[in-house]
């Protein structure tokens, strides 16, 4: 049987191999480098160095032989480490953020997607659920989370010197540069400046102790992702998606890159999924059926949450109450519910 098994069939056993102390798959995280059948109807996987501890090396190979071997039935199993200069969670600069025991990223490859939406309240969800948490809005270009919070008067108040406190609301603790803003005048800034506002905004904020930082993420793949990536360490990156090709492409695009920082993705929200009559209750798949699903298992990840079409999300951020404070009960309310426990499952133990 083993003899018959195509590389396609040992990446897909190889999903359920999770690395040892994350929740994520080794696959998702971007570990398994190659996959190539050798003789005798063996295989050799080929992993990317993700830590120098001897310890955690055998366990790895030993969860990858019991799957393969054991479960699949490859009579060969090879090992080959191919270096890479860092280890996993430790890049150049990258550290525990201080008095914050996990790091979620949201990202999307694609503006438009509804990704501060979804973590606006993915960080209602978690407080909900009895976390502290505190949302950065790493968008420099296109801050929300003032607006969506009702917050767009207020200022950080200063800690002395280049620190400040964030703005608190519903029991979260925000920081934006649209805080930092008097106008509506543009952001007109190069990429240092970006990196350096991200920068700040994590290690001169006085978060204090939470539970969950979530940072929203511009589009793209660009300075603030890099600049986020290489700062802290990241326990799980969500990508939003809507359903049209056009999203799925471009937020495929944000997924292969977070793999090559080795951030560890933990599955895709597909937002605006689709749009439910409130007259008749018929559903239309506006923007396509299933893209954010396929794409998922493509790349051998989970599908978090559907999202569906509703004016109460856009009514309610509008209104500076994200929906999951506003319509605790509403339909998408208990999907960004979902969501943040399918989030709080999914976090390492530290």
């Amino acid at each position: 049987m083993a003899r018959n098994l195509a590389p396609e069939d040992i990446l897909a056993a190889l999903t359920r191999v999770n690395y040892p102390g994350y929740a994520t798959d080794i696959v998702a995280l971007g570990i398994v480098d190659e996959v190539e059948p050798i003789a005798d109807g063996g295989y050799a996987v080929t992993l990317r160095q993700a830590t120098s501890r001897e310890e955690i090396l055998r366990d790895l190979a030993g969860r990858i032989h019991q799957v393969l071997a054991h479960e699949l039935g490859v009579p060969k199993v090879e090992f080959k480490i191919r270096k890479v200069g860092a280890e996993l969670g430790e890049r150049t600069g990258r550290v525990r953020l201080e008095g914050t025991r996990w790091v979620v990223a949201v990202a999307s490859g694609k503006g438009g997607v509804g990704k501060s939406t979804v973590a606006a309240n993915l960080a209602v969800a978690l407080a909900r659920l009895g976390h502290k948490v505190g949302l950065l809005d790493a968008d420099i270009y296109g801050p929300s989370v003032p607006m969506m919070f009702g917050t767009d008067q207020e200022r950080p108040r200063s800690a002395g010197g280049q620190s400040f406190y964030p703005v608190e609301k519903y029991g979260i603790k925000l920081i934006s540069i649209g805080f930092f803003l008097n106008d509506k005048s543009p952001i007109i800034w190069r990429g240092p400046m970006v990196m350096g506002a991200v920068r700040q905004f994590l290690k001169d904020t006085l978060w204090g102790t939470q539970d969950f930082l979530v940072v929203d993420l511009p589009p793209g793949t660009g300075d603030a992702q890099l600049t986020l990536a290489q700062q802290v360490a990241i326990d799980g990156v969500v990508i939003v998606t809507s359903p049209q090709d056009v999203a799925l492409a471009d937020a495929l695009r944000a997924v292969r890159m977070f793999r090559q920082v080795h951030c560890p993705l933990l599955g895709v929200v597909e937002n605006m999924s689709y749009f439910v009559c409130p007259d008749c209750g018929d559903r239309d798949d506006l923007f396509g059926e299933g893209g954010g699903d396929r794409m998922a298992k493509d790349e051998g990840m989970g599908l978090l949450t559907q999202v569906p079409i509703y004016r109460e999300i856009c009514e309610s951020g509008d209104r500076g109450m994200p929906i999951t404070l506003a319509l605790p009960d509403h339909p998408a309310s208990k999907a960004f519910a979902d969501l943040a426990r399918q989030v709080v499952a999914a976090m390492p133990a530290n």
